[in-house]
């Protein structure tokens, strides 16, 4: 392990670094961080806190993650960071731990791509296979579902929750939850739509894609109430239950209401 630490990068003895582990110049990890096999951090940058990172991820320069919550009423409570595997890190991105206010940890899934500047908050969930473009912003207790794209300088308010597949457009201010597929934009965003050619790539046939832009329809254009909506939804849902996910997320309870 000793010959894949840069000689001027900072490891905290109590740290937990598998045997092939690279770390570069003048990067620093702290003493309850834990690094799985295949992890590469680039120079100059800091992994802290209580991070428990999986394997194959990594980190480019100036990177800052598992520094504690900006959050007034933070304690110095031993709230977690838990990141999966295979994802990518940027320049200048920051990601913080939880707080005991809420679950107590922020979580990242696995094959994420999240570019330079990105931030996200304290208590975040992330799902699998998103892309943060550049300077996107998540506040605290936002969650982000797998396959959901955040154009560049995106900012997201704090509670919201973005669905499955969603793509929110190039400067979005989303101050609402923005349901599975659904296209946004915006200050302040709106729907345009679903992300169809995302569910091309993804392996969607035409009759599912479809159905959402039947479903979409049934919520955006038809003038319904919510409720109303989603039962109409779960009558010209399909055998393979194509709607499902969609009809789950607008059950939820949504802190702020969804975008519509």
């Amino acid at each position: 392990m000793t010959a894949l630490i840069h000689p001027t990068a900072v490891i905290h003895p109590q740290a937990e670094l598998a045997d092939d582990v690279r770390v570069g110049p003048y990067s620093v990890v702290g003493a309850n961080v834990k690094l799985d096999q295949g992890c590469q951090l680039d120079s100059h940058v800091v992994i802290e806190g209580y991070s428990q990172i999986g394997p194959n991820n990594r980190f480019f320069p100036f990177s800052c993650i598992g520094a504690e919550p900006q959050d007034k009423k933070y304690r110095n409570e031993p709230t977690e960071l838990r990141i999966g595997k295979g994802n990518t890190f940027r320049e200048n991105v920051t990601v913080n731990t939880g707080t005991v206010q809420d679950i107590g940890y922020t979580q990242i899934g696995d094959h994420n791509w999240i570019m330079a500047g990105v931030h996200i908050a304290h208590d975040c969930v992330v799902g699998n296979n998103t892309i943060f473009a550049n300077a996107v912003a998540l506040a605290g207790h936002v969650k982000v579902d797998d396959w959901a794209i955040l154009g560049g300088y995106t900012l997201v308010h704090q509670f919201c929750h973005i669905g499955a597949h969603a793509f929110c457009g190039m400067g979005s201010v989303i101050n609402q939850d923005v349901p599975n597929y659904v296209v946004v934009s915006g200050n302040i965003a709106k729907p345009h739509g679903i992300n169809s050619e995302g569910l091309k790539r993804r392996g969607f046939n035409e009759a599912q894609i479809g159905l959402i832009k039947k479903a979409y329809r049934v919520l955006y254009r038809k003038e319904l109430k919510l409720a109303q909506a989603v039962a109409e939804m779960m009558q010209m849902n399909d055998a393979q239950g194509t709607l499902d996910a969609l009809i789950a997320f607008l059950n939820q309870d949504h802190h702020s209401g969804i975008i519509r």
